[in-house]
């Protein structure tokens, strides 16, 4: 290849390490127990029912190369188009890319939307902008100003009980800190902090913290209690405003919760078929796919889906393939076909189950990737990526009893900007407040209790409606 931008060997460090946030504080080491997930979402609003409705959310972390996947230019000059070929689907007028042969069966069952952009070129700050819809105060780190909108979700809907967190995040293990993909809740407090899943679903031990009762767990119960209490008791003597005095009860909830079959059964996965456990791959991607499954059939409202490592070889370990991170062309051609499978897998699911109506997917990450293909040349040898791009992304929406088999907007002859349709993450987040019942222009006060809208731009977007 020609003419591409040359780099020095420098990675991009990506988005923030586990260390970093072991560095914030107590939280950040010893992360919530289901007492404090309890205490802290306890509802306040008044009793009622909500829509019956959900919302599996496939955050792809690093940022997708657009190019590669779902917007794909083969008139484009080889420097832009790079060395994959888009393939035909089941809709005519749609393409994909030829790494993503069980996408091109099943086109008629989701929308691409090629034309959604932004500014913020960093990690922390286009994760920051997507995850909440807002432009962020900062364009760096990804610690939230305002609140991400899966806490919105859980404030707008506490009062749901269902036996099990109503919002949860799954991701790999040590990577489910809540500011590691700008979850957090800024203003709204602790008490919306998705509860996190940390660690790969296909492994046969796999168990969820706080949620498993084993044998081991139960002969320590007893001692754990005690503990609880007694860390309790002092966080209620250092508390000036007493917001800890209801702690009994939270303790008294997790335990109940340890042993509420709801929850055990919506996180079983041995529960499921082998054939559909293949169905999705055995593999952490696809089986955590299918855990979201189970959990929005359980009830809960927002799962966040992180598909950041595919743990397989010549990939690097999310999507930020820079040319000097790893090549991106090596990357893609073995992380693609996984994510093929989990993702199509949890499309024909969901379908399959009757769910399409009940449950909105979206994938997505925080930004797309240079159409200009860089380029690096170093001791490991040449190296050819795509560098961050919030200029166009591509976004994948299936279901929630939504118009798909479609593509929403377009990108320029180089994939560089969305050429008509030009949408931003806001107008996302307006269609999926639509699709939950959440009235995007309700207020929540902030720290000055100055009221905040829940998202003050963005329409939904009509093509989908």
């Amino acid at each position: 290849m020609n003419n591409k931008t040359e780099l020095p060997f420098n990675p991009c460090a990506g988005p923030m390490s586990r260390r970093w946030f072991l560095k914030m504080g107590t939280l950040g080491v010893t992360g919530l127990t289901m007492a404090d997930v309890l205490r802290l979402q306890a509802a306040q609003g008044k009793p009622g029912g909500a829509p019956d409705t959900a919302v599996i959310y496939v955050w792809l972390a690093g940022g997708p190369p657009h190019l590669d996947t779902y917007d794909m230019k083969p008139e484009a000059p080889e420097e832009y188009r790079g060395q994959f070929r888009p393939i035909r689907t089941n809709v005519p007028g749609i393409d994909v890319c030829e790494l993503l042969p069980l996408h091109a069966k099943c086109a008629d069952k989701y929308t691409l939307i090629r034309s959604i952009a932004h500014t913020f070129s960093d990690h922390g700050g286009g994760s920051k902008h997507v995850m909440t819809g807002r432009h962020p105060a900062t364009p760096t780190g990804s610690v939230n100003d305002a609140p991400s909108v899966p806490s919105i979700v859980a404030k707008m809907r506490e009062h749901i009980e269902l036996g099990l967190p109503n919002v949860i995040t799954s991701s790999d293990g040590g990577r489910g800190q809540v500011d590691t993909y700008a979850l957090g809740t800024a203003y709204l407090g602790p008490r919306y902090i998705p509860f996190a899943v940390d660690g790969d679903p296909s492994r046969p031990k796999f168990e969820i913290q706080n949620v498993s009762l084993n044998s081991a767990l139960a002969e320590r119960l007893d001692d754990r209690v005690t503990l609880l209490k007694s860390v309790d008791q002092m966080r209620r003597d250092m508390d000036a405003r007493g917001m800890m005095n209801a702690m009994d009860r939270f303790n008294q909830q997790a335990i109940s919760l340890l042993t509420s079959p709801r929850a055990r059964e919506a996180f079983d996965l041995s529960r499921e078929p082998e054939r559909v456990r293949e169905r999705y791959g055995r593999h952490s991607w696809g089986q955590r796919a299918l855990m979201a499954r189970r959990l929005v059939e359980a009830g809960c409202s927002f799962v966040t889906v992180a598909l950041e490592n595919p743990n397989v070889a010549n990939t690097y370990y999310n999507w930020d393939t820079h040319a000097v991170n790893h090549d991106n062309f090596i990357d893609m051609r073995n992380r693609l076909p996984i994510y093929d499978k989990a993702l199509t897998a949890l499309i024909e699911d969901l379908h399959d189950r009757g769910l399409t109506k009940k449950v909105l997917l979206v994938a997505t990450g925080e930004f797309g990737r240079t159409p200009r293909i860089s380029i690096s040349k170093g001791p490991k040898g040449t190296r050819y990526g795509r560098e961050h791009w919030p200029g166009a992304m591509s976004v994948l929406v299936a279901g929630g009893g939504m118009q798909h088999g479609q593509v929403v907007g377009s990108t320029t002859s180089k994939g560089e900007h969305p050429d008509d349709r030009p949408l931003t993450p806001a107008d996302l987040w307006a269609t999926v407040y639509r699709h939950l019942g959440i009235d995007q222009n309700a207020t929540i006060p902030d720290h000055t209790g100055r009221p905040q809208f829940l998202l003050p731009s963005g329409e939904p977007i009509r093509e989908l409606i």
